[in-house]
């Protein structure tokens, strides 16, 4: 069955609090967004957009966002 191409609500709810905990992170880390996507070579845009809840991040993004960061991949997936 193909998927439609928005996400169901609870699924950008979700998509915003993982956004939270990211951005939670990146500031207890102190370091800027523009530090973090530097880190990862990603546009800061982009990353603002994941923060943000607006993006979905890749698996392979987060592992990055999470390594740049510092700390482990289910911290910012709890």
């Amino acid at each position: 069955m193909p998927r439609s191409t928005s996400s169901p609500d609870w699924v950008v709810t979700r998509r915003q609090q993982i956004g939270d905990q990211i951005r939670a992170a990146r500031v207890h880390a102190n370091l800027t967004q523009q530090q973090v996507a530097e880190r990862i070579e990603m546009d800061r845009a982009k990353y603002n957009r994941i923060e943000q809840g607006h993006a979905s991040a890749l698996l392979d993004t987060l592992i990055l966002i999470a390594a740049a960061i510092g700390v482990p991949l289910a911290d910012l997936v709890r």
